[in-house]
């Protein structure tokens, strides 16, 4: 028992949260245009999560390996590690990784084939950026490249992903109405960033945090928020005004951004990705809405 929860945390669930969202955006633009088959959106959804935590084992894998992640870590201090605490066995985690991979591209294959070859390049493009974000030779999340990466992840590319399945095209639409989420899941990983440049220095990882310095990572955060809210007010005018629910977060937003002006917490990237988890829930529903009522 105990070996299938180390298993479990390792992969780190609570993230699968943005996963979910990013896939039902997607679903749910494309159940305004039309019908939804659920079969097709759960094979989507397992396939993206799956991918995901592929993604995190192998990136903590390499963050290991690397000497990055250790006991010592803030990471390590308010979430279970079982990596670093070496309940997981290294090279077993490499292994479970690459088959989780396997496993993710195999449903992606099925959904290429059913739904269009545009799904297959989708996934090639998510399965090349999960594992070259800590893995050599690229390491691009030591190229200060990993929030560029994680916004078209989790934004354009999931989202249109989840539509195009749908309805077997591309949409203008799912594109805009992916780039305000995808900028604040992009903010999880800045935050986590800013409460790590001193780690990041010594180990010479140039993140956008270490490029841009704490002041001027932290603005870079406050700016990025207020662009997640700008491109909603702009989506009211192309969606119905429920999408301006998604304003019910702003107190939420404001305590976050204040918290992190006087002290980045320990958990800086769990507490925006709780802020994450409130506005895609609320875009969500407000597309639901959207196609119920108009």
């Amino acid at each position: 028992m105990h070996l299938y929860r180390n298993w479990f945390l390792a992969s780190r669930p609570w993230s699968f949260a943005m996963t979910a969202i990013s896939v039902s955006v997607g679903s749910a633009l494309a159940a305004i245009a039309g019908p939804l088959d659920w079969s097709l959106l759960l094979l989507a959804l397992v396939s993206a999560i799956l991918l995901h935590a592929a993604t995190n084992l192998i990136n903590d894998y390499y963050d290991v390996a690397h000497g990055v992640d250790t006991v010592a870590s803030a990471t390590a201090q308010y979430r279970p590690h079982p990596i670093v605490e070496g309940k997981l066995p290294n090279r077993q985690v490499q292994r479970v990784a690459y088959a989780l991979f396997v496993f993710a591209s195999l449903i992606g294959l099925y959904l290429a084939w059913i739904c269009g070859w545009t799904v297959l390049w989708i996934g090639i493009a998510g399965v090349l950026a999960g594992l070259t974000y800590t893995a050599p030779p690229l390491k691009y999340k030591y190229l200060a490249l990993g929030e560029l990466s994680v916004f078209l992840m989790w934004g354009p590319l999931m989202v249109e992903g989840a539509y195009f399945v749908q309805r077997r095209s591309l949409s203008l639409d799912a594109l805009w109405v992916s780039l305000p989420f995808g900028v604040l899941v992009a903010l999880v990983l800045l935050a986590n960033n800013i409460r790590d440049i001193d780690l990041d220095r010594r180990h010479r990882i140039r993140t956008l945090a270490v490029v841009l310095g704490r002041r001027g990572g932290l603005v870079a955060y406050l700016l990025l928020m207020v662009l997640a809210y700008a491109g909603i007010l702009a989506l009211a005018g192309m969606l119905t005004p429920w999408v301006l629910l998604i304003f019910l977060t702003l107190p939420l937003a404001y305590r976050l951004l204040a918290r992190m002006v006087r002290a980045v917490p320990a958990d800086a990237d769990a507490q925006t990705a709780k802020l994450d988890t409130a506005f895609g829930v609320l875009l969500v529903v407000a597309l639901v809405l959207e196609g119920l009522i108009g």
